[in-house]
C-alpha cells in the first residue's frame, strides 16, 4: 500500500506550512527533554532539502525512524508533534520499503510505534489527528500478522468520530483510511461491531456526496460483504439495499454502477434468501434490466449485471402474491403495488397475518409505528384497514399490539394521503365492536 492511497488536500497543504515553521529545539535541549545526540539528528533534518533528508534516510533510516518515534513519545506540544508527524509521513512517502523501519521499533521499545501514535490520536487538533490517522492506516495496513485488537480498537473508535464529524476532511480521510483497511477479515468484522461506522458511511451516502466519495463509500460496503456474517445482516440493520438502488440509478460515473452490482452480486451469492426479496422490493429487476441494454468500458460489470438480473427474474417468477408481500413487510418498504389494492388478495390472505403468533402483522405495526416516509405510513395504514375488514380476528389482534392507538394519531398526520388512509382504518376497526374471548 502507498501512502497517496490516503490523501487530502488540506492535510497536504497544512504540511507545506509546518515544514518551513521553526521548532525551539534548543529550549527542548535546555528543559532536559532532548540530548545532544537527538539534537545533532534533528539539526540534518529540521528544515533541510528533500534531497539531503534523502540521502540521509537512504543512509540512517533506521536512526531516524526510532529518533521520530522517541520524540512523539515524550514531547507534547502540537506544534512539535505535528512537525515530527510531517517528518514520518515524508520518510514513508512512496516509500514502502521503509514502513518496517517504524514497525521494527518495537524491538527497541515495547510501546513504539503505535503507543505514542494511538496517544496522538486523542489530540483535539483536527492537523494533528488526520495526519497520525494517515500514518496509523499505512502500518496497520502493512502488518503482516492480524492486527492486534489494543491498535485496532482505539483506532476504529477515532474513524467513528471522524467519519460521522461535520468536517469534509475528517469524513474524507476517514472513508480513504477504511478502504486502505477493509480488504483485512479482522477489520471487516472489527468495523461490523462498530455501528457507528456503519451508520456514518450509509449517512453520508444519504446526502448525495460527490461521485469520488460514493464511489469511496460504495466501495466500503463492497469489501464489508465479503464476510458471510455481514452479507446476511447489513440489509436488516441498515437498509442499504434501496440506498444503493437510488445512487446507482442517480449515478453518472460507471465506476460507481460497477461497484454497487458488484456489492449486489456479493449479497446475492452469499445470502440469497435474506437480500433477493429486498431487492424486488427495491425495484432493482426492471433497472437490472436496463443496465444490461447500456454499453460498459468494463467487461467484469457486464457479467455482474447479467448475475444479478437472472438471479432477480428467477426469484421473481417463483414468488406468489402471498411471498412478494411478505417481502415487502420484511423490507420495510411498503410501495402502491397491486397486492395492497386488491380486494382478492385480501379477501384471500388477511387471515395468515395471524399465523405464527401474529407475525407478519407484527411487522406491518412496526412500520405503522416507526416509519417516517409517508408512502409508507399511506399503505400501512391502507392494510391495516384492509385487514381488520377481512379478518374476523383483526380488530382485536389490532387493538391488542397497539397498532389502533397509532393510526388514531396518523389522522392529524401532516401527509393528506396519511390521514385519508388512517381515517379508512379507523372506521373499520370502530364499525362494530369486537368481544373479548
Amino acid at each position: 500500500m502507498s501512502l497517496s492511497l490516503v490523501s487530502n488536500s488540506y492535510i497536504e497543504e497544512t504540511s507545506s506550512k509546518i515544514r518551513s515553521k521553526p521548532v525551539p529545539w534548543e529550549a527542548y535541549q535546555r528543559a532536559g527533554l532532548v540530548n545532544s545526540d537527538e539534537l545533532a539528528l534533528i539539526k540534518k533534518v529540521d528544515r533541510q532539502p528533500r534531497a539531503k533528508t534523502e540521502s540521509l534516510l537512504l543512509s540512517d533510516g533506521q536512526t531516524y525512524a526510532l529518533l521520530y518515534l522517541r520524540l512523539l513519545k515524550k514531547l507534547i506540544r502540537v506544534d512539535t508533534m505535528q512537525w515530527i508527524l510531517v517528518l514520518i509521513t515524508d520518510a514513508l512517502a512512496d516509500h514502502d520499503e521503509r514502513i518496517p523501519l517504524f514497525t521494527k521499533a518495537v524491538e527497541k521499545d515495547p510501546e513504539l510505534p503505535y503507543g505514542p501514535l494511538l496517544r496522538a490520536l486523542e489530540n483535539t487538533d483536527e492537523f494533528l489527528q488526520l495526519k497520525t490517522v494517515q500514518i496509523l492506516t499505512l502500518l496497520l495496513s502493512s502488518e503482516s500478522s492480524t492486527i492486534p485488537p489494543q491498535y485496532l480498537q482505539p483506532f476504529l473508535e477515532v474513524l467513528a468520530g471522524l467519519v460521522q464529524s461535520p468536517s469534509s476532511n475528517r469524513r474524507d480521510v476517514a472513508v480513504q483510511c477504511l478502504e486502505a483497511l477493509l480488504p483485512r477479515p479482522e477489520v471487516r468484522r472489527a468495523v461490523w461491531a462498530h455501528s457507528k461506522i456503519i451508520v456514518g458511511l450509509r449517512d453520508t451516502l444519504k446526502n448525495k456526496p460527490s461521485a469520488q466519495m460514493s464511489y469511496q463509500i460504495c466501495f466500503c460496503f463492497w469489501l464489508l460483504t465479503f464476510e458471510q456474517e455481514i452479507s446476511e445482516n447489513i440489509n436488516k440493520k441498515y437498509d442499504i439495499i434501496p440506498l444503493l438502488t437510488d445512487v446507482a440509478q442517480g449515478a453518472v460515473k460507471e465506476k460507481v454502477v460497477r461497484v454497487i452490482v458488484a456489492t449486489f452480486r456479493n449479497l446475492v451469492t452469499k445470502a440469497p434468501s435474506q437480500n433477493l426479496p429486498s431487492m424486488l422490493v427495491a425495484q432493482l429487476l426492471p433497472f437490472a434490466k436496463s443496465l444490461c441494454g447500456r454499453k460498459w468500458t468494463d467487461e467484469d460489470i457486464v457479467d455482474d449485471i447479467q448475475f444479478l438480473r437472472d438471479e432477480l427474474k428467477a426469484n421473481f417468477d417463483s414468488l406468489t402474491t402471498w411471498e412478494e408481500y411478505t417481502a415487502e413487510l420484511s423490507s420495510g418498504h411498503l410501495l402502491w403495488s397491486p397486492v395492497h389494492e386488491s380486494d382478492a388478495f385480501w379477501q384471500e390472505n388477511a387471515g395468515k397475518l395471524c399465523d405464527q403468533d401474529f407475525a407478519q402483522l407484527k411487522l406491518l405495526v412496526k412500520i405503522l409505528n416507526e416509519s417516517a416516509d409517508p408512502t409508507v405510513l399511506a399503505v400501512a395504514a391502507h392494510d391495516l384497514g384492509q385487514f381488520v375488514k377481512y379478518c374476523d380476528r383483526g380488530k382485536k389482534a389490532v387493538a391488542d399490539l397497539g397498532a389502533k392507538t397509532r393510526v388514531m394519531q396518523l389522522m392529524t398526520h401532516e401527509n393528506a394521503d396519511v390521514r385519508y388512509r388512517s381515517l379508512i382504518s379507523v372506521q373499520r376497526l370502530l364499525s362494530q365492536p369486537w368481544r373479548a374471548g
